[in-house]
């Protein structure tokens, strides 16, 4: 069985973009697993909704199509763990952009090595660039503070990115506690962990556009 992930991110992003780009690059699909709304800065594969799925689902023999080796994970270490896991259970790893596949059959210890240092190099590429797209937005958002004081940035979040990640975690826990109980937890109101449920990528935004 193929099954492609994806995660939506952008609006340039959707499932359906995904999957073309996808079939474009001659993969057969033979079933997408997707999550939408689901933030991949704080949320490990494991914790998200459709993430947990895959783990259940693939077996040995399996492949695993994705855009690229970021929709595996939040982080460096996240997404060289996520790919070891599968790889150790005999699924087949594949992506999109540039065609890499990570197989975990390979018992010769030099192609083992290339093989676990390029998973090492994309991991780190992936964050390194994830990394600079909030620098740049951080700039942009600077700049516009200065030539622009008065501009107006949206209401201050009540929350701090440790609180949002917190928030996120439990929203996307195999037996998620209420929105209410969330918001006692964390001394929020219920309309706010609403709205983080609702758009985690605009709650995401708002830390950003505050600096915090």
């Amino acid at each position: 069985m193929i099954v492609l992930y994806a995660r939506v991110s952008t609006a340039e992003q959707t499932t359906e973009h995904q999957l073309m780009q996808a079939t474009q690059a001659g993969f057969e699909i033979d079933k997408v697993v997707a999550d939408d709304g689901v933030s991949g800065v704080s949320t490990r594969l494991a914790e998200r909704p459709e993430g947990r799925r895959l783990y259940d689902m693939l077996r040995a023999r399996d492949t695993l199509v994705v855009r690229w080796v970021d929709r595996l994970g939040r982080n460096y270490a996240d997404v060289c763990d996520t790919i070891r896991e599968f790889m150790r259970r005999g699924v087949v790893i594949k992506t999109v952009i540039n065609r890499m596949t990570f197989d975990g059959n390979t018992t010769d210890p030099m192609h083992q090595a290339v093989r676990d240092a390029l998973i090492a190099f994309m991991a780190a590429s992936a964050q390194a660039q994830a990394e600079a797209t909030k620098a740049a937005q951080r700039v942009g958002i600077d700049h516009k503070r200065r030539t622009a004081p008065n501009a107006y940035l949206g209401r201050k979040p009540s929350y701090d990115r440790a609180t949002l990640d917190r928030v996120l975690s439990a929203l996307s826990s195999a037996s998620a506690p209420s929105l209410s109980t969330i918001a006692r937890a964390e001394s929020l109101t219920k309309q706010t962990v609403h709205r983080i449920k609702a758009d985690p990528q605009a709650a995401e935004a708002a830390l950003v556009a505050w600096g915090l």
